[in-house]
């Protein structure tokens, strides 16, 4: 049976270290701020930010949240983003993806000052990433890599299969752990929807990452034994709960876990990993626009 990569044991602990990070900038004068705008009405997408302003609260990152009517034309967010741009006290400023069609998203986060770029997003921070100069890397990637180096499961050599070539996970993901060095040196295959024999490449897989966002995707008779399977995928299925749902992720954990040698779940793994790679962003943001050292 796997061994349970467990993202929220993880996440907690580096949560006190950054706890700790944030009082002594507090010490020189500074507090943390992130800004994160929600511009669509996907009720998930709410909870992610308040999730995020939660674990703000918590930490004593100074959180602000602009939600706007997702009717409103992109000027109205191109606008809000000017000021948040422009506010000394935001350090930090991200956009939630599920914006109305007639908002290019992209386009949206070209619009913010890659400085306050805690998503690592900005064409000018995936530059850097890919130069291996990062600034801020994206958050998924970063939680995926420290989730792996936290249970010392090598990569350097290792093929890495990632089912997925989104900006926001597989492009950087593949990015960051074929760099040089710790935590990376891997060789990565990335997959789509247009792969030619998808279940062939899942089975050479040491290390597979999987976010398709569809439940139960990938099952036992796809991975071969011993392969590290990461779960990022979100999808949503009924249950008897207050909310009448429940989150899964794409892979059915009863058939894949027998098989696996670590397995990263959902929820509970890369999620509270993601999570606190934001914030770990935002204090590094901080850091780097005030100029104040923290004695790390």
């Amino acid at each position: 049976m796997a061994t349970i990569l467990d993202g929220d044991a993880l996440a907690a602990r580096l949560r006190e270290d950054l706890r700790g990070s944030v009082e002594r900038l507090a010490d020189a004068g500074v507090r943390p701020g992130l800004a994160t705008v929600h511009m669509g009405d996907d009720p998930a997408a709410e909870s992610y930010v308040e999730l995020k302003q939660r674990d703000c609260a918590e930490l004593g990152i100074d959180g602000t949240h602009v939600d706007l009517d997702p009717d409103a034309p992109a000027s109205t967010l191109h606008d809000v983003l000017a000021d948040l741009n422009a506010d000394p006290t935001v350090h930090g400023i991200l956009i939630q993806d599920d914006v109305p069609d007639h908002v290019d998203w992209q386009a949206a986060v070209r619009r913010i000052d890659p400085e306050k770029d805690v998503d690592g997003l900005h064409p000018e921070n995936v530059g850097r990433l890919v130069a291996g100069e990062p600034r801020f890397v994206p958050c998924t990637p970063l939680g995926i890599q420290r989730l792996l180096a936290e249970y010392g499961i090598g990569i350097a050599g290792a093929d890495v299969v990632v089912v997925n070539r989104s900006m926001i996970v597989g492009k950087p993901l593949a990015a960051l752990l074929t760099q040089r060095g710790d935590g990376g040196d891997a060789t990565l295959t990335v997959c789509h929807s247009r792969t030619a024999d998808l279940v062939a490449k899942i089975r050479d897989a040491d290390v597979l990452v999987v976010a398709v966002d569809s439940p139960g995707f990938l099952d036992g008779s796809m991975v071969s034994e011993g392969t590290t399977v990461i779960d990022v995928g979100i999808g949503r299925v009924p249950a008897d709960t207050e909310r009448g749902y429940e989150l899964v992720g794409d892979v059915d954990a009863e058939s894949v876990a027998p098989k696996a040698d670590y397995f990263a779940p959902v929820p509970g793994g890369v999620g509270p990993m993601t999570r606190v790679m934001l914030h770990n962003n935002t204090v590094e943001a901080a850091r780097r626009q005030t100029d104040v050292a923290t004695g790390e």
